[in-house]
């Protein structure tokens, strides 16, 4: 059994606890729920720098803890500090760390574009969403079927909320593509070794239609790649374990930033 079917099980049971503990009338009723959302599109699109979008991320299956000293209150004043384009917040617990009250706490305290960084696999997790503050949702073209990936997409779309896609492959890209995409990431993580390489996101950014922003996920920590990347097409670049593995990540994101700038600069 891989990791992504260990988490996607797990992910099930979970949910179906959660919605015992907390009906969707009661998400529903909180004050976040009716709230206008950002646009992570407009906001990637409208800036003057590449869009980084940063990443809160304590572990993870492959490399353990990465950072368990820091604040995701502070690390995420220091990110926007820093001129990101937009925070992702990891909620899945068991695997990596995370909490859906990280991504209120930043909710709380930020008016930027925050994504949720889970494994969808139900509506529930959509709705919870939306009520618990955040802008952007996610959808793995790996753990869910097309008929899926529509369904909750479309249910995202209605709630206001953009849809980042994240696929691995050709064949992913192919089966996944739908009308209430905003985003499309790549993820440049082999799922199978976890080794990265963003040769994948330039093997499939041609495929990739213009009509969706086009975000690399994992494997990029040297600005050069970032700017590299630019000329692929890509808007946006999905940063976490980079940032999160310093004593500072909200220092090192602004470096990192600056860092690209003077390459852009540059050319």
């Amino acid at each position: 059994m891989s990791i992504l079917t260990k988490i996607i099980e797990n992910k099930k049971q979970e949910v179906a606890v959660r919605k015992i503990a907390q009906p969707i009338a009661a998400l529903e009723m909180k004050p976040y729920f009716s709230r206008k959302t950002y646009s992570l599109v407009h906001q990637i699109r409208g800036s003057e720098t590449p869009g980084i979008i940063s990443e809160f991320k304590r572990k993870s299956p492959s490399k353990g803890i990465i950072n368990d000293w820091s604040s995701v209150e502070e690390v995420a004043q220091d990110y926007v500090t820093a001129g990101v384009s937009g925070l992702s917040i990891l909620t899945d617990q068991d695997y990596f760390g995370g909490s859906i009250m990280d991504l209120q706490t930043v909710r709380d305290h930020q008016s930027c574009p925050v994504l949720r960084k889970d494994f969808m696999v139900d509506e529930y997790q959509i709705i919870e969403a939306k009520a618990m503050g955040a802008d952007v949702i996610l959808l793995i073209a790996a753990a869910l079927s097309a008929r899926e990936l529509t369904a909750l997409g479309a249910l995202a779309k209605s709630l206001d909320l953009e849809v980042l896609l994240e696929v691995h492959n050709e064949s992913e890209l192919e089966k996944s593509l739908n009308p209430h995409i905003d985003l499309l990431g790549v993820n440049n993580r082999n799922l199978s070794t976890f080794e990265t390489s963003v040769t994948v996101s330039k093997s499939l950014s041609a495929l990739i239609p213009n009509d969706f922003v086009k975000v690399s996920e994992s494997g990029i920590d040297d600005p050069n790649v970032v700017v590299d990347l630019m000329g692929y097409g890509y808007e946006g670049f999905l940063i976490g374990e980079c940032f999160m593995k310093t004593r500072d990540p909200g220092k090192y994101c602004s470096e990192f930033i600056k860092n690209i700038k003077s390459l852009t600069d540059e050319t």
